[in-house]
């Protein structure tokens, strides 16, 4: 008995969609069981300190609430008006932050930047859950050892960073909030980058800002660039429609990582008028 080329044709169809489903299937599991790698990026080497930038600071040692030992900078300011609590991205350590730090120095903020577990001198490796707890411990370090009044103290956060101060906002009662290059959710992001992939129903790590922004009671600044090549505009938008009164909007011009430093002084300025209304 011989086969017809139709019978054989539809075989081989059927072991190519065979082999495209299991091939699916097997990404859709490797996302699921590894989906951290493709969130965190941190790296352990310090390759300068605020001293590179003419700036004095201090070696700070955290304690999270699960034992966990994270490193961090206190970086005083010169006739201090308040401290700004810094929340970096996903990528690098704080070493890869002098940029920002001078410039929160030049608006007379004392800085508070550490590294989340798994980053840098810090204990632990970086899950959502556990850059929360890490985020309490650097805020009971400002109020607690430092003794700052709560609010003199601005949560900002960065891209991912975003996504730990807004939780951290809507669970403590500080001066103001600043999201800066942050999406509304990891979930909302992905689902964009990966359209083809039920990115929804795979995620553990959510992150989700924008539900975070409900419960927020203190002033917001939201801050993006229409160039961002990795966060949209749009997620930028949707954060400020979603937060409440009182709320400013400062946009940027230039790409996801250089967009602050391209705004030039409207960024320093959009940020003076922002806590001469908090602070002062």
């Amino acid at each position: 008995m011989s086969l017809t080329r139709s019978s054989v044709t539809g075989s081989t169809v059927l072991w190519i969609l065979l082999l495209a489903a299991g091939g699916y299937l097997i990404i859709l599991l490797l996302m699921y069981l590894f989906q951290s790698a493709f969130i965190y990026f941190p790296t352990k080497n310090i390759v300068a300190t605020p001293e590179d930038r003419g700036l004095e600071y201090e070696e700070v040692h955290l304690f999270t609430e699960d034992g966990l030992r994270l490193h961090g900078w206190y970086i005083p300011a010169e006739e201090s008006r308040g401290s700004v609590l810094f929340f970096h991205g996903n990528a690098g350590n704080i070493s890869g932050r002098l940029e920002s730090i001078a410039i929160f120095n030049e608006l007379r903020l004392d800085v508070m930047i550490f590294d989340y577990r798994g980053y840098g001198k810090s204990e632990g490796k970086a899950t959502e859950e556990g850059t929360y707890k890490d985020a309490v411990a650097a805020w009971r370090y400002l109020t607690e050892v430092q003794d700052k009044n709560p609010r003199d103290i601005i949560l900002f956060g960065r891209s991912l960073g975003g996504g730990i101060a807004s939780w951290l906002a809507s669970e403590v009662d500080a001066g103001g909030v600043v999201l800066e290059s942050t999406f509304t959710s990891v979930a909302d992001l992905a689902a964009e980058i990966y359209p083809f992939i039920p990115v929804r129903w795979l995620l553990r790590i959510r992150y989700p800002a924008i539900d975070y922004l409900e419960d927020i009671r203190m002033p917001v600044m939201i801050v993006h660039s229409r160039d961002d090549e990795v966060i949209p505009w749009h997620h930028g938008k949707k954060l400020y429609e979603a937060a409440t009164e009182p709320k400013r909007f400062l946009e940027l011009r230039g790409g996801h990582n250089d967009g602050f430093i391209l705004a030039g002084r409207s960024y320093v300025e959009g940020w003076d008028r922002f806590l001469k209304e908090v602070l002062e």
